[in-house]
């Protein structure tokens, strides 16, 4: 069952315009927090435990290097892989 939570969200790497951007059942997600990439899910499902805590690079076309830029996150200080959050670091070419 889909966390209550995500419900209505869209997942980041979906495309606005799909049928369901939206979180899939027996999936794992974290929030993320700030920065371009504010309120969108990232499916962590499958991720081993150190790169939740490493967090992540992912590619955003909004921020403050453009298309081809990326947003580090972080995972939150008191979150965990399954409710946590990636609180946004910064942009980096």
């Amino acid at each position: 069952m889909t966390d209550e939570r995500w419900v209505g969200r869209r997942v980041y790497g979906s495309e606005p315009d799909e049928p369901d951007p939206g979180p899939k059942p027996g999936h794992v997600y974290v929030e993320l927090v700030g920065g371009p990439l504010d309120g969108l899910l990232l499916d962590v499902t499958g991720w081993p435990p150190q790169e939740i805590v490493d967090g992540a690079v992912l590619m955003s076309d909004y921020g403050a290097f453009g298309p081809g830029g990326r947003s580090h996150c972080e995972l939150a200080e008191g979150g965990s892989g399954d409710v946590g959050r990636f609180v946004w670091r910064g942009d980096v070419p």
